[in-house]
């Protein structure tokens, strides 16, 4: 299975919550695993904020981070292109969705992705509206 992950729930890998064990079984059964080139940037961010929070130790951090740089290493980085943008500005008008994150769902259909996985209810709703297949890792709330 063609999987592309979004950084909402591939940063679960790198931090226990809900949805950690499940992003594992999705990453176990994908025969290609693609990302967002804002992927890697997204979670570094996030990784940092625990760092300033002081909620991970710069040894833990480096620990992440490398584990990180290793598992995205051999998997497909989708660039942004035309068609990509193309994709996002068409997301953008048609669904209430951040710029950044219609990057994610713009690569998974520019990559022609069997399956876009989220843990982000609107990047999940524009997949669907798009004709993505999704499954969502977070919890929905009202």
């Amino acid at each position: 299975m063609k999987l592309l992950v979004d950084s909402s729930a591939f940063a679960k890998r790198y931090v226990q919550e809900y949805g950690s064990e499940e992003i594992e079984g999705f990453l176990q059964r994908a025969s290609e695993l693609a990302l967002c080139i804002i992927l890697l940037p997204e979670i570094v961010s996030g990784l940092n904020r625990r760092l300033r929070e002081q909620i991970l130790s710069p040894n833990d951090y480096r620990k992440v981070k490398n584990r990180l740089l290793e598992d995205v290493s051999d998997a497909t980085v989708i660039q942004i292109t035309p068609a990509v943008i193309s994709h996002s500005v068409k997301l953008l008008e048609n669904n209430v969705l951040r710029a950044m994150d219609s990057f994610h769902v713009a690569c998974a259909l520019e990559w022609h992705a069997d399956i876009f996985v989220t843990a982000d209810i609107r990047q999940l709703t524009a997949a669907r509206n798009a004709g993505l297949q999704t499954e969502f890792i977070g919890r929905q709330t009202a």
